[in-house]
């Protein structure tokens, strides 16, 4: 889609003052390209400047991390915290430990972490971190020595009242564990809330670990309800294999699915009497195994190693994995095998030309900046929780989260229909979460 020249001209800055950061323009101009409704009809955001600040992080944090192997050998990686944007409240957003990791993915997640957040209704802003250090094949006294070295640089940047990390890709309840302990030991606190995604006997949210994967169910099933649809009999591809994905698979078949796909960097099982849950979280959480163990154990299951998961057809297709990883291609298969839904459970799986591909062939499609919008959704309810020295039940914590993920759907549709795009769930999240926080912006001043 062609930007105004205003816009484009933004843009053109971003691109000179970030070079290489290809992750970090692609999310960029993926806002752009709704917004010329928004400025047409709010001159004060043009007045106040509020694109060239809102794509410009508040602040860059990029550290050096030593730590030491099992074997006494010394390795050094580098850590990255990007403070975006605190309009609406203190920086949220995870920590990714993988080698893919540089200063332009920690952007682009930064920048979509801010629209993310603001749809979600709660007060906090968007900001995201990590490191190039790969957490697999490491022992858990290596991951420790390694998060402890990380924390001990990031401690003095982050707070409950200023920003709060969480974890994402390679960052799960152990890493957390480790990244707490060191942050209490370097403060002499215990401030529960610096940090979120923590055990359940240690200030945790029940529902957390499963609340990206539930959330982006809950939203696409809003999405099905608006034709009188329901997930229940639906043939269902999930791509991944982590939290998300796991926890996708349960509540789509709690909805009466069949999730008959899933994946990881080795490849892709196909099982289509649908994927035994146990066993995956078992595989995946306990023994922290490949996804081809499942095949060998399951002789109704495949495991397929080159090809691509978007060659099984299905009704639905929830992209669950890392970014760019469903391209124009994969699309076009995807609609010529009978998908008609696509909703993102992980941050811009899906590249401009498959996006485009779905929309001109009507499928229906979800951004990840609302479909993902569960996880930080009840982060944010952890922060309340330890800020009130409370703990919630499950079931209390999955309605409030089923709550918040409806109220996006209502926002992204009716945003989308108030501006002239009705059913394009992009153009509606992306004006719907600006609005909020170029409002904020223009209240708070030029700061």
């Amino acid at each position: 889609m062609e930007l105004t020249p205003t816009l484009q001209e933004e843009f053109d800055i971003v691109v000179r003052r970030n070079p290489g950061e290809a992750e970090f323009h692609q999310a960029v101009r993926e806002v752009l390209e709704s917004l010329s409704p928004v400025m047409e009809r709010r001159p004060e955001f043009v007045e106040m400047g509020i694109i060239p600040r809102i794509c410009e992080p508040n602040r860059q944090i990029i550290f050096k991390v030593n730590w030491q192997d099992d074997a006494g050998r010394v390795h050094t990686n580098r850590g990255f915290r990007v403070q975006f944007n605190s309009a609406l409240g203190p920086y949220k957003g995870g920590l990714r430990f993988h080698p893919s990791v540089y200063l332009g993915i920690i952007k682009f997640l930064g920048f979509e972490q801010i629209f993310k957040n603001a749809l979600t209704g709660m007060p906090i802003g968007g900001g995201k971190g990590g490191s190039d250090f790969d957490p697999k094949g490491k022992s858990d006294n290596e991951i420790m020595r390694f998060c402890q070295s990380f924390m001990t640089e990031l401690s003095g940047h982050i707070g409950h009242d200023i920003d709060v990390p969480a974890g994402d890709i390679g960052v799960g309840g152990r890493e957390i564990g480790y990244l707490f302990g060191q942050y209490k030991k370097m403060t002499g606190r215990y401030e529960s809330g610096v940090i979120t995604g923590k055990g359940l006997t240690w200030g945790g949210s029940r529902a957390r670990t499963e609340a990206t994967g539930y959330g982006t169910v809950f939203f696409a099933d809003e999405m099905l309800k608006l034709t009188g649809d329901s997930f229940d009999g639906k043939k269902v591809v999930v791509s991944g294999s982590g939290n998300v994905a796991i926890y996708a698979l349960e509540k789509a078949q709690q909805l009466g699915a069949t999730v008959v796909a899933m994946s990881d960097s080795s490849g892709y099982i196909v099982d289509e009497g649908g994927i035994d849950l146990e066993q995956m979280q078992d595989l995946k959480e306990v023994r922290r195994g490949r996804i081809g163990e499942y095949a060998d154990a399951n002789s109704s299951a495949r495991f397929v190693s080159d090809g691509s998961i978007w060659d099984v057809p299905c009704d639905i297709a929830l992209p669950c994995a890392t970014q760019n990883e469903l391209d124009a291609a994969a699309a076009k298969t995807l609609v010529a095998n009978g998908c008609t839904l696509v909703a993102e459970g992980a941050n811009m799986p899906s590249t401009p030309e498959a996006i485009r591909t779905f929309t001109g062939a009507g499928v229906r499609f979800a951004p990840g900046k609302a479909a993902n919008a569960g996880g930080v959704a009840t982060s944010a309810l952890e922060m309340q929780q330890n800020a009130s020295r409370d703990s919630w039940t499950f079931e209390h914590t999955e309605e409030r989260l089923k709550g918040i993920m409806v109220g996006i759907h209502e926002r992204c549709y009716e945003t989308a229909e108030e501006y002239g795009a009705p059913g394009d769930y992009v153009v509606g999240a992306n004006i719907a979460g600006f609005l909020r926080v170029a409002d904020a912006m223009v209240a708070l001043g030029v700061i």
